[in-house]
This record gives C-alpha cells, structure tokens and sequence, in this order.
C-alpha cells in the first residue's frame, strides 16, 4: 500500500498550511486564524470555526456542502475553542488530484474523499498552531457485495481495489481521536449491526492500535516531509507533531 506523503507550513499566506497525498488524493490545506471575526459571526465563549472545501474542477456542490458541515462537527469537537473566544479559524481545502477510478468506482464519493479531507485539516491545524485537545486519524471501510468474488471487508482500499471488487454493498468512514474516542461514524449502504461494529474495530486498530498489540498497520512506510516513518496513523500524526516542534524550536540549538 502506498504511504501518505505530507507536506507542512508550505503556503506564505496562510498561518498553517498541508500538502497530503495518498492513494491518488491530493489535498491542500490552509488555516488562517485566530483572526477578527465579523460582529454577526461573533460568540463570546468561543472561537468560530468556518470550513471551506473547493472541488478539484468546476464550484462546489452540495456534496461540498455536506462534507463542509460533517468536518465542522468533527473538527469543533478537537478544537480547544474557548482558549480563543471572539475570533475566527478559517480551513480551506482545495482537492488538488482525485484517482481516475474514482468516478467509476460505484462508491458514494464523499466517503472515499471525507478521511483524507480530515487528514489534511488536522494537519492544517496542527501547522497553524491552533489549540486541539487531542489527535484525529480516519480511515474508509468497505464491504463488497456478497456475490462478489471476495466479500471480505476492505481496509483503506484505494480507488482501482473499490473497482475490481464492485459491486461495494457498504461503506463506512470512522474517525477516532488519541484517546481511542469515536469523532466521526458515516455509513452508506445496507449492512448488519455485526457488520458495522466489525468494521469499527478494524478502524479502530488501523487508527489507534499499536502493531506490537495486534493493531494494522496501513503500509510499510510513511512519508513526512521527505523523512520514511514505519508506523499506524495514530503513531504517524504523533510523529507528525515531533517533526513540527524539532523544526520550530531549532533555534535553540543554534544559540
């Protein structure tokens, strides 16, 4: 499987910013906040978050409409809001490159887009030094049809996997935080209860479990701004925020 590949704090005008590539979706990310927030936006408690999403061609649709206010609900619930009350945090994401099967895949395109989307928000975020409360990993379930070859769930699966196992009987995204606490649960399709609750394990393992306990790991690399890490998503976002600080406090070693 290929490894994600990140790139961070890479756009001047933005206060953070992320490149993430995986699987043939490229995504990039800028945060600008806090900054001021207009008077009838303003809550006295907390921040305002506002989340933009520009599709790859063409403006956006509703599709961009409801992944917008999924990852609004999500991401408020990781932002430490009430640290910075009477201002604005502004995401923007632009999608960049989808895979050519994507279309073609039968597979409602927002949830095979939706993890990614929330991958490079939260390294956005992470970029921009905005207080979170915790970490955010993603990841796509999928079940094949039962008169499919295989009916056996897919993990991750790129697009050109979604296609050679059609037809998709149902998907599922799951977002967990560090904590191991459920962020995000988004089901199409018809499926049992013992279904979804082995699908949810299996993001949960791939999410947060560690290899050495049983967990999954979603590829035998990862790519960090050039740097090969061996880890699952919890463990590579972990590294993710290393990187960042061993970039930021470098001056200290050269005083």
């Amino acid at each position: 499987m290929v490894a994600p590949e990140v790139t961070l704090t890479h756009l001047n005008r933005a206060d953070g910013s992320a490149t993430y590539t995986h699987n043939g979706y490229s995504i990039i990310g800028a945060v600008n906040g806090p900054i001021e927030v207009q008077r009838r936006d303003e809550q006295p408690e907390e921040a305002t978050l506002e989340v933009n999403i520009r599709p790859s061609a063409g403006v956006g649709t509703p599709r961009e409409r409801h992944l917008e206010t999924l990852l609004h609900s999500t991401l408020r619930s990781i932002i430490l809001t009430r640290l910075i009350p009477r201002t604005l945090v502004q995401i923007t994401l632009q999608v960049r490159t989808l895979p050519e099967e994507d279309s073609s895949t039968g597979v409602n395109t927002s949830f095979t887009l939706l993890p990614h989307l929330l991958h490079t928000a939260f390294l956005s975020l992470l970029s921009a030094s905005i207080p979170l409360s915790t970490t955010l990993t993603s990841v796509l379930v999928a079940y094949p049809s039962s008169t499919a070859k295989s009916s056996t769930p897919l993990l991750a699966p790129t697009a050109n996997e979604l296609l050679r196992a059609k037809p998709i009987r149902s998907t599922h995204v799951f977002a967990f935080s560090g904590d191991r606490r459920l962020l995000l649960n988004e089901s199409d399709g018809k499926f049992s209860y013992e279904e979804w609750d082995e699908a949810c394990e299996m993001a949960e393992d791939a999410c947060c479990k560690e290899e050495d306990q049983g967990g999954v790991s979603l590829g035998d690399s990862m790519e960090i701004d050039g740097a090969v890490q061996s880890q699952n998503l919890e463990k590579w976002l972990r590294e993710v925020v290393r990187r960042k600080v061993e970039h930021e406090q470098r001056w200290k070693s050269a005083t």
